[in-house]
């Protein structure tokens, strides 16, 4: 099934840009079930104190290791945001295995369940987490120092996929995975030569969680 999600060859398909000096943006085609194009992103934030991060990671391909490497390779924090923004998790910590793996509760045993599964892509990749939000530790969990002094961070259990929310202050940038959706996914369709709101279902998932007007596919989603 993940190859109906993402894309078989990111490298051709990537966009990467910097937002400002410290974040960097990839953004992919991505289509939830196979159908619906809503895009997939991932974003390299850098600290004040030169460790970098990464939430939501994608594929790591060559270009995105030489980004990397242009902002100093020091990955100190890779970050499932929800239940679901994980697929590349294992790629991520086997090149950077002492970078710490951040995530919500229930997303280390669905992946040690796909560890187990042949026919998942994660199988055989056993992934610690070093840090995993609860509801049960609401506002308690910390990840380092270093970390909290550039961000503000807030677990939702309530949304459907356990969305983890972050605000980098040094710059001031809100990043979600599906906490809030900006469609259609335009940046990360713009390789592909495709409309980034092919597809009936893409049109209507649009037209339902769009945030023009008053908003309230996504004000009831939430």
């Amino acid at each position: 099934m993940t190859s109906k999600l993402v894309p078989s060859n990111p490298s051709a398909v990537m966009v990467i840009r910097d937002i400002t000096p410290n974040i960097t943006t990839l953004s992919v085609p991505f289509a939830r079930f196979g159908l619906i194009r809503v895009g997939g992103r991932g974003t390299i934030v850098r600290l004040t104190s030169g460790a970098l991060s990464v939430f939501s990671p994608t594929a790591l391909t060559p270009e995105v290791r030489a980004k990397l490497q242009e902002k100093g390779d020091n990955l100190k924090y890779i970050i499932a945001p929800d239940i679901e923004h994980h697929i590349f998790v294992s790629e991520w910590a086997r090149a950077y295995p002492s970078a710490q793996v951040i995530g919500v509760e229930g997303l280390a045993e669905k992946r040690a369940a796909a560890a187990k599964d042949p026919k998942s892509p994660s199988h055989g990749a056993q992934v610690p987490f070093a840090t995993v939000f609860t509801e049960k530790l609401k506002g308690q969990v910390r990840i380092s120092e270093e970390f909290d002094r550039d961000f503000e961070y807030e677990y939702v259990p309530e949304h459907m996929n356990k969305e983890l929310v972050f605000c980098y202050k040094p710059d001031r940038t809100l990043i979600v995975a599906d906490y809030l959706f900006n469609l259609p996914a335009t940046e990360q369709y713009s390789r592909t030569g495709e409309a980034a709101d092919k597809g009936i279902m893409t049109r209507l998932f649009g037209a339902l969680t769009g945030t023009q007007g008053r908003a309230l596919g996504q004000k009831r989603f939430l």
